[in-house]
């Protein structure tokens, strides 16, 4: 049964109605599909109303829902042959950020990705999605690998920022975070990010300085999280929704800026409603953006994406 976010309690509780109204169906002689028919259909109905107007803050809350689909469930839809590599072969392997070899269609890519965990004990042994210097350190590995054998790069971008702590400023999170984000811009072969759910600071852009930036619909992608601006500008966190309105944060003000490609479309209440749906639309659009790149040499790659991130808020 789906998680149901705060604002959408209504909706639950009509859909809670009709489950009651099933378990009437089946344990009786009484036929009531008729009244679960309009029930369905009220539903349906307020579910496509809620999703057609939902504030910055509520698409945020519907970026971060924990039965959204994370970098393993895009693997197992979207690739075959998928070949895990690990380590950063330098000091550790980031369980945060994983990628590996894999088949995208007929096409053989390198896809690297945010990895949050869909549950306790995977959420901490991935440490939320929250990489390390390790972690990034891993990624430029993956796509210097990639570029040696003319390999594609697919990022899939999904973290509230890269780790906080000590041990991670201790081992040079900014130089490793500046350093993944110099090698997307220097790969000779194309590089198609996709903004999955959440993308948060240079945790994100790290992953993200790519020839195609793709957003999910209702995921956000920002400097820092709404939170975390808040507590800056107003001192307290409660004014998370009034900062995420501010920043423009969602795929749509984005698009309008020049700061994402595309849009991918979601399922109709977001991609947990749907995985398999949402799945299968973004390895479209992956597909399509990778054809359109094909034609273009290393210098051209390079050109293209240097022009387009100069080109942001000229």
């Amino acid at each position: 049964m789906v998680s149901f976010l705060e604002f959408e309690k209504p909706i639950a509780e009509l859909e809670a109605r009709i489950i009651e109204l099933r378990a009437t169906a089946n344990g009786g002689d009484i036929d009531i599909d008729g009244e679960i028919d309009k029930l369905e259909q009220r539903a349906a109905k307020m579910l496509a109303d809620s999703y057609a107007k939902l504030t910055p803050w509520q698409k945020t809350q519907v970026a971060r829902h924990p039965e959204r689909p994370h970098f393993k469930d895009y693997v197992a839809g979207m690739f075959d042959d998928f070949m895990p590599l690990a380590g950063d072969r330098a000091f550790a392997d980031d369980q945060a950020i994983l990628g590996g070899l894999a088949t995208l269609g007929e096409r053989r890519v390198v896809v690297i990705g945010h990895e949050k965990g869909d549950d306790t004990a995977s959420r901490v042994r991935h440490n939320f999605g929250m990489a390390k210097p390790e972690g990034y350190r891993k990624a430029i590995r993956l796509m210097q690998l990639a570029d040696r054998f003319g390999l594609p790069v697919v990022t899939l971008v999904d973290t509230s920022g890269a780790f906080p702590g000590v041990q991670a400023e201790e081992r040079g999170q900014a130089e490793a975070i500046a350093r993944s984000t110099e090698q997307c811009l220097a790969l000779g072969v194309p590089m198609v990010a996709a903004v999955v759910g959440e993308g948060g600071s240079g945790g994100a852009v790290a992953l993200a300085a790519a020839n195609r930036v793709l957003m999910f619909e209702h995921a956000v992608y920002s400097v820092i999280s709404p939170e975390g601006c808040a507590s800056i500008l107003w001192r307290t966190a409660d004014k998370a929704s009034d900062a995420a309105t501010a920043m423009q944060v969602t795929a749509q003000h984005l698009h309008a800026l020049g700061v994402i490609d595309r849009i991918v479309p979601e399922p109709l209440g977001g991609a947990h409603r749907e995985p398999a749906v949402a799945v299968a639309n973004l390895a479209a659009a992956i597909g399509e953006e990778l054809d359109a790149l094909s034609g273009m040499d290393a210098a051209a790659l390079r050109t293209d994406r240097a022009d387009k991130f100069l080109a942001i808020g000229a």
